[in-house]
């Protein structure tokens, strides 16, 4: 049995979220200030939380050691 635990990387722990079938979701960047020269539509799709691609999904995981 190994001696050392994984710590969990806290600034992805902070950024992501795991769904309750495993995926990770995450919030698009541009909604903290100047919103007011992007579209609507682009400030609609901002707000939503998405979900991350496979290859990217695997090495989120591994920093939050799941």
């Amino acid at each position: 049995m190994s001696k050392n635990k994984m710590k969990t990387h806290r600034a992805s722990a902070k950024r992501f979220k795991i769904t309750g079938s495993g995926k990770v979701s995450f919030h698009h960047s541009g909604t903290g200030h100047n919103t007011g020269k992007k579209s609507p539509r682009n400030r609609r799709i901002a707000k939503k939380r998405d979900i991350l691609p496979k290859g990217m999904e695997r090495k989120v995981k591994k920093s939050l050691c799941i």
